[in-house]
């Protein structure tokens, strides 16, 4: 996690910077790849996630948000990424839990478009992932879960050439685990 905003990349030998990007204004919570490695996603809590060449780290989208993003993650079969966070914990219980925003939000990665939520934890979303095949994702949350969410046939079919999404939908949300608090 970079503090400053900076996303860099490390020479291993001399341990010095050798390339660095510094479009985010706050602490960056999350980094992620693309499948082929030639793209990567940061999420900041100044609200945006970054795309990047990874190659020479030029940014290509931004994607807003209306709260402190802790992770973003670049669908491997559709022109998606999906960005989650929410509110510090310190300020939810000064609010509504509705308010706190903890949803999984779709954005198409070229047209940078909302296209749609989906609303599972009743904490901050810290972490997201798409499967391999990207034809599920899973989300953990300071909530203590972590689920599982299977896309509907109708959403695949659109990644085999049907139309172009508008929305997202999943079918099947699965809770896998709470954590033990000790």
């Amino acid at each position: 996690m970079e503090l400053d905003g900076c996303v860099r990349v490390w020479d291993t030998e001399t341990g010095k910077a050798i390339q660095k990007a510094h479009d985010h204004h706050k602490a960056i919570h999350d980094m992620q790849f693309s499948r082929d490695r030639t793209m990567l996603i940061t999420a900041s809590v100044d609200y945006t996630a970054k795309l990047y060449d990874a190659k020479t780290l030029q940014l290509l989208k931004s994607y807003q948000s209306n709260r402190p993003l802790n992770s973003a993650a670049i669908s491997p079969l559709m022109n998606h990424v999906i960005v989650g966070g929410g509110q510090e914990a310190m300020n939810v219980t000064q609010t509504d839990a509705r308010a706190a925003h903890f949803e999984d939000d779709f954005h198409h990665t070229i047209y940078q478009d909302f296209l749609g939520s989906v609303k599972d934890h009743f904490g901050s979303v810290n972490t997201l992932a798409f499967s391999p095949d990207g034809k599920s994702y899973a989300s953990g949350s300071e909530d203590g879960y972590i689920s599982l969410h299977h896309f509907d046939k109708k959403y695949l079919a659109q990644a085999q050439g049907g139309s172009s999404a508008t929305t997202t939908s999943t079918s099947t949300t699965t809770v896998i685990a709470k954590t033990l608090e000790e």
